[in-house]
């Protein structure tokens, strides 16, 4: 007796999905509810549970292959997974990881596991770092751009046929881009198309951020659980000066705008497929230690591809904090159908006048791109002016100013 594994809805007018890694093997022993495959959305990961206790039966479609909500992707038979392992069903591809001997695999988390298949390293040829010896993430990556040693003469013979002594062969990868990098390109893409997109800079003090977070982050850390980092001061002063300034939260919906009098701040964080965009809800009631509660869970649930959809959904602004990365400068684009986006940029010293002074000051830039069919230009400033005012003095938020 079997029980099919089907699709499971993925969320509102998503249909079909990526399979991007079985987490179960034919013949693997299975517990009602357990992941024994995860798929890859256009937004994020989720995984498939197993419907009934039992043991994993054939794979009816490999990895790679597109998936309607639904459909059937395989099979949990009666037993106890004691019997041997049958093969697997000829359509079905391992992912990378699946290559391992032994129980490398169930070993993996899913970071490590989404690095492995994203990066088509043998975790098996992989020496981990982590406790206990266990493969962390960045083992995946570094094993991936390690420096490769010199192939055959064969392979030197495939580089155009006239391969010249001693010059190492070059070689070239081709892999198919994910459904969320597709995604990502195909979104970015309209707003350049669609939008009226311009970018307008201003620059920032961030000593009294700096001096603040320094004399308090240990007490704020006892206290709230998270640490105190820059994007709860950015976010709370964004919802203040997006109150002041309505049209930087609204949308355009045809020939109407839409006003809103909350701020769903989206939040640009890292995955391994991408960037994604979780939102902070009413954000504008929300306390710095709070931001930064909310802004933390969804980092490290993005790095582990358990962000939910929902979470991924509406949005009335976003802010992208390249300067992690060690960005100066960027044109950040607009996440349709929001109207504006901030970039955060890394802060430097910098020499700049004060009272008649050259000092040096730690300094960022900041960067709105703004869709200009419904911001005008004062408006976009005049919203700069207001978050560099707060930052500056972050008594303002404090006190509503």
């Amino acid at each position: 007796m079997s029980t099919e594994i089907k699709v499971p809805v993925l969320g509102e007018s998503i249909t079909e999905a990526t399979l991007g890694e079985w987490l179960k093997q034919p013949g693997d022993p299975v517990a009602a509810d357990e992941p024994v495959a995860s798929l890859e959305t256009d937004k994020v990961s989720i995984e498939v549970p197993s419907p009934v206790a039992g043991v994993m039966g054939a794979h009816a479609v490999g990895v790679g292959d597109t998936v309607s909500v639904g459909a059937t992707i395989g099979a949990i038979e009666a037993g106890d997974g004691t019997a041997a392992k049958p093969a697997p069903a000829a359509t079905s591809a391992p992912a990378p990881s699946e290559a391992a001997s032994g129980d490398t695999p169930a070993a993996l988390s899913p970071s490590v596991r989404r690095a492995v298949l994203e990066t088509g390293v043998d975790p098996a040829t992989v020496k981990g770092t982590g406790k206990d010896g266990r493969l962390t993430k960045e083992d995946v990556l570094a094993a991936k751009t390690a420096p490769q040693a010199a192939v055959s003469a064969v392979a030197n013979a495939s580089d155009g046929g006239d391969a010249i002594a001693g010059r190492t062969a070059r070689k070239e990868e081709r892999v198919k881009m994910t459904r969320l990098r597709q995604t990502i390109a195909k979104r970015l893409k309209e707003a350049q198309d669609t939008a009226a997109m311009l970018t307008t800079f201003n620059d920032v003090d961030m000593t009294a951020v700096i001096e603040a977070r320094a004399k308090y982050k240990d007490l704020f850390e006892k206290k709230h659980g998270v640490r105190l980092g820059f994007m709860g001061f950015f976010v709370k002063a964004a919802t203040m000066a997006l109150k002041d300034i309505p049209s930087v939260n609204a949308s355009i919906d045809g020939d109407e705008i839409v006003y809103h009098d909350y701020a769903d701040i989206s939040v640009a964080v890292s995955s391994p497929g991408g960037l994604v965009v979780p939102v902070i809800r009413d954000a504008q009631d929300l306390s710095v230690a709070g931001i930064e509660k909310t802004i933390g869970d969804f980092g490290k649930r993005a790095k582990d591809g358990t962000l939910k959809m929902d979470e991924m959904k509406g949005g009335t602004f976003t802010i992208s904090n390249g300067g992690v990365f060690g960005s100066l400068m960027s044109t950040p684009i607009i996440n349709p159908p929001q109207s504006a986006v901030l970039g955060l940029h890394r802060i430097e010293d910098r020499p700049v006048v004060r009272d008649g002074q050259v000092v040096i000051r730690p300094m960022m830039y900041l960067a709105l791109s703004y869709d200009h069919r419904l911001i005008d230009g004062r408006e976009a400033v005049t919203f700069l002016v207001a978050l560099k005012n707060a930052i500056e003095d972050p008594t303002r938020i404090l006190i509503d100013l």
